[in-house]
C-alpha cells in the first residue's frame, strides 16, 4: 500500500498494492499497521455499499454533522465514478475548495476524507459498486448536504444533467452554508 496526502488538507489517497496474473488480482484492501503509522484511522463504526444501475447517476454532496460528522474512507470496487470532497471546516487553510478523482475497480485505490467534508460522486459506467468505511454510525437526523451544481463551489462535474434523488436535488447553496466544523484531522 501506498499513503499520499492530496490537495486538500488531511485528505489522502491509499494505493492498494495488488499481484496481478491472468486470472484477475489478489490484495489488501486493509493493514491496520500501516494506517496507524500514517495516522489514519483503524477502526470503523460500519462499511456500506452503493450500487449504482446507470451511468450519470450523482449521489451527493453528502456529510453528517457534528457530533455525528464521520470519517469516510471510500473506493470504487467495480465500474467507474468521479469522486468529489469539499472542505467545510471552517478554519481550514482549503475551506471551500473541491477536488476530485477517478475512481474505477481496475485501479483498486481508497481515499480518506476526514470530518467536516463533504462527499459525493457520480457514476461514469453503468452497474458501479462503491464501499464505505466509516468511523461513525449513520444518524439521520445530522445528515446534511450541498448543492451539487453550487456556482460557488463550481465543481467541474463530468455531466451536466445527471440523475438525482428528489434529497440531493434539495440541498441548499454553499453561500447559505453556516460551517460547524472546525479545522483539525482529529481521527
Amino acid at each position: 500500500m501506498i499513503v499520499r496526502p492530496l490537495k486538500l488538507e488531511g485528505t489522502y489517497e491509499i494505493e492498494l498494492s495488488a499481484k496481478r496474473d491472468a486470472r484477475g488480482h489478489f490484495g489488501r484492501t486493509f493493514d491496520a499497521e500501516i494506517w496507524a503509522a500514517h495516522g489514519l484511522p483503524t477502526e470503523f463504526a460500519q462499511e456500506n455499499e452503493a450500487f449504482t444501475k446507470a451511468r450519470h447517476t450523482l449521489r451527493g454532496l453528502h456529510f453528517q454533522n457534528p457530533p455525528h460528522a464521520e470519517t469516510k474512507i471510500v473506493r470504487c470496487v467495480a465500474g467507474a465514478v468521479y469522486d468529489v470532497l469539499v472542505d467545510l471546516r471552517a478554519g481550514s487553510p482549503t475551506y471551500g475548495q473541491w477536488d476530485g478523482h477517478l475512481l474505477n475497480g481496475d485501479a483498486p485505490r481508497w481515499l480518506v476524507i476526514p470530518k467536516g467534508f463533504a462527499h459525493g460522486y457520480c457514476t461514469l459506467t453503468d452497474d458501479s459498486l462503491f464501499a464505505y468505511k466509516v468511523d461513525a454510525h449513520f444518524a439521520p437526523d445530522s445528515e446534511a448536504g450541498l448543492a451539487w451544481n453550487d456556482p460557488t463551489l463550481a465543481i467541474a462535474w463530468p455531466v451536466r444533467d445527471p440523475i438525482l434523488s428528489e434529497r440531493d436535488r434539495a440541498h441548499p447553496l454553499f453561500a447559505d452554508f453556516v460551517s460547524p466544523f472546525v479545522a483539525e484531522t482529529d481521527w
